[in-house]
């Protein structure tokens, strides 16, 4: 017999209910849309509108990759920051620092430094070129 207060039933339960009810939105969501969505493909339809103006050229530019290897990188040691500043604030709570998490701090930053030092020496951080 299934226990209806067991923590896994309820689990079980909720899962369910919750796939069922996704479900059953997504498809009504795709009847509305048929009903009444617009359909139809034409020239107008796929043609670039940028406050009623005609673009003069290309409508598709291509950036250069040094922008977004520069984005990478700024991501990359903006999370460095969002690790370390927890373990700092978990380590200043303790009363004993314990020779290990020093040791892995030193290691974290050995290894982001390595990665800013080979980016540097591969030229990701100029813009000259």
């Amino acid at each position: 017999m299934i226990d209806i207060k067991s923590t896994l039933f309820q689990i079980l339960l909720f899962t369910a209910v919750a796939l069922i009810f996704g479900s059953v939105l997504a498809t009504i969501s795709l009847i509305v849309q048929k009903i009444f969505g617009i359909g139809g493909k034409s020239k107008v339809k796929h043609q670039v509108y940028e406050c009623g103006v005609r673009p003069l050229g290309k409508s598709q530019v291509q950036f250069d990759i040094k922008y977004y290897i520069f984005a990478l990188m700024f991501i990359v040691f903006d999370v460095e920051f969002v690790f370390l500043l927890p373990w700092a604030l978990s380590v200043a709570k303790s009363r004993e620092v314990p020779l290990f998490a020093i040791v892995e701090a030193f290691v974290f930053i050995l290894i982001l430094g390595l990665g800013w030092y080979y980016a540097w020496r591969k030229g990701a951080l100029e813009w000259d070129k």
